[in-house]
């Protein structure tokens, strides 16, 4: 086959289904959760020292983890930025 490819792209088919938001959203967590626990491994940090550190709970650090939970907020993640030494930037683009 010739052509370069068939069809529409997948951001294509999720806006047309109304779920490329949600679909960015996701990946999104999820790139922010896979950084913060290389960052926890490289600094050889614990989930209870990552807790301590941000004033919560150890079960709110693998909330925080979970690629699959929704719950991180923007608060929860400045705390997370702030005990691994880093700051965490947003934008709208």
């Amino acid at each position: 086959m010739n052509e370069k490819h068939l069809g529409s792209t997948l951001d294509d088919f999720l806006a047309e289904e109304g779920r490329l938001a949600e679909a960015e959203a996701v990946a999104a967590k999820r790139a922010l959760a896979f950084q913060i626990a290389q960052l926890m491994e490289e600094q050889q940090l614990s989930k209870a020292e990552m807790a301590r550190r941000m004033s919560t709970s150890r079960a709110a650090v693998d909330r925080l983890l979970d690629y699959d939970s929704e719950s991180a907020t923007l608060v929860t993640l400045e705390k997370a930025a702030a005990a691994l030494g880093r700051r965490l930037h947003v934008a709208l683009v």
